[in-house]
């Protein structure tokens, strides 16, 4: 390869560009989030649990590209997400890994249910639903309903609000309500481990195992939830009457979940902190029209405990630091930003205010855009696949220059999409 930089000798032969070349999909994505431009473009696609396939989409996948071995994993039973296999992730240069594929890699940790289109599959050995009717169940050990998917439906919806009739002011227990909330009662792999001595053993060893056997980035999934742990806990409804109505009592339950988080991020990262790259927190603040609560309300309820929480976490490892929060947050992003965060995901510039030349001119220099790589609600289920990797095209032209872009789609692709456009979107990201 002849050198074209003119600033470069021949002696050196052009390194920066060699270098460059052989960049590792870890290298790849750590340029990237540090505002680097990397060689080609980084990809995720089922590095989380905001960027991967519902079980039938990735189905259909497999049978379009011809491959005709291995069984359909669902590792998040209430969204339906498939595992996306070794062979998958080569073809499409993915550069993502989650920290969840070392964990339940024996079949015991499986068994059979069958997915809403009639696809057989394997769920995680933990999870029983029961067949009511045409309807699927899951029950708390005490007999609750706590998550229901109903006939036609291709997830599951939570049905059980702990909190929701309590008058609990000091919330000494946190945990007992949880158990009884879908999102961490059917947690996917590395649960069932807990963060007793057993459990953060098992944790450490897998998280090694994984990090020895892949040059990908991998993304711890920690969690954190602040606004979200409310509305799992109380409903919606209540949270937003408890902020505005009730501020003591909602600083009192923060506050409480703070220490809970902050007591698990210690064994989290104690446990596989020099295996991931990245950990993920989680808080949808956004709707299709701006965010859920005020800027005010966000700096006065969660920007100090999210910047309290995101220095920790880089206190004890060497992390980035990622918030999957859906939805339109232009107003929040400042607020965001100044309390540590390095990587905004899934970025839904179908949003109000989140146009993705705005939020790259405004943020680009200090946030890591993760997302906003193909419109997951008008274009990539309907259009064409010419048309979709156009969509893709005009999106990496606007994001990718000056790195600080990972390209995913808008949030988990659905049981609808044909896998023509799932082909079309991924090829098109370095054509």
């Amino acid at each position: 390869m002849l050198c074209r930089d003119p600033s470069v000798t021949t002696t050196h032969f052009c390194r920066r560009k060699v270098r460059a070349m052989m960049m590792t999909s870890r290298d790849r994505v750590l340029a990237a989030v540090g505002h680097r431009e990397p060689d080609r473009v980084p990809i995720d696609l089922g590095g989380h649990r905001s960027s991967g396939m519902m079980a039938i989409a990735y189905h259909r996948l497999k049978q379009h590209l011809g491959i005709t071995s291995g069984d359909i994993y669902v590792y998040d039973f209430v969204q339906q997400l498939a595992i996306i296999e070794p062979e998958v992730l080569d073809r499409f240069g993915v550069d993502t890994i989650e920290l969840g594929r070392g964990f339940s890699l024996q079949p015991e940790d499986w068994h059979d249910w069958t997915l809403p289109d009639g696809t057989p599959c394997k769920i995680p050995a933990p999870i029983h639903p029961v067949r009511v009717g045409d309807d699927w169940h899951v029950y708390h050990d005490d007999g609750t309903l706590i998550a229901i998917q109903k006939a036609g439906c291709l997830y599951f919806e939570q049905t059980c609000h702990p909190l929701a009739e309590s008058d609990d002011a000091s919330f000494a227990d946190l945990d007992t309500p949880l158990s009884k909330v879908m999102w961490s009662a059917l947690g996917s792999p590395p649960a069932p481990l807990g963060y007793d001595e057993e459990g953060l053993r098992a944790l450490a060893d897998g998280a090694r195992a994984l990090r020895a056997s892949t040059d990908r980035a991998i993304i711890g999934l920690f969690g954190g939830n602040l606004f979200e742990l409310g509305q799992y806990l109380f409903r919606n409804d209540n949270v937003y009457l408890m902020l505005a109505g009730e501020p003591q009592r909602a600083h009192r339950f923060l506050d409480a979940a703070v220490e809970m988080h902050l007591a698990n991020l210690e064994r989290f990262l104690g446990a596989v902190g020099d295996a991931i790259d990245i950990i993920m927190f989680g808080d949808d603040l956004g709707m299709q029209t701006g965010p859920q609560i005020s800027p005010r309300m966000y700096a006065e309820f969660f920007q100090p405990r999210q910047k309290q929480m995101w220095q920790r976490a880089k206190e004890l490892a060497d992390v980035r630091v990622m918030l999957h929060s859906c939805g339109g947050l232009y107003p929040l992003i400042p607020g965001l930003i100044d309390a540590g965060l390095d990587i905004l995901q899934p970025v839904q510039t179908t949003c109000a205010d989140m146009e993705p030349e705005r939020l790259k001119r405004e943020f680009g220099r200090d946030l890591c855009l993760w997302g906003g790589g193909s419109n997951t609600r008008d274009v990539l289920p309907y259009a064409t696949p010419e048309e979709v990797a156009d969509d893709v095209r005009r999106r990496v032209e606007v994001l990718a220059p000056g790195g600080g872009f990972v390209f995913q789609q808008i949030h988990n692709i659905m049981a609808d999409v044909p896998p023509e456009n799932v082909v079309a979107m991924l090829e098109a990201v370095n054509a």
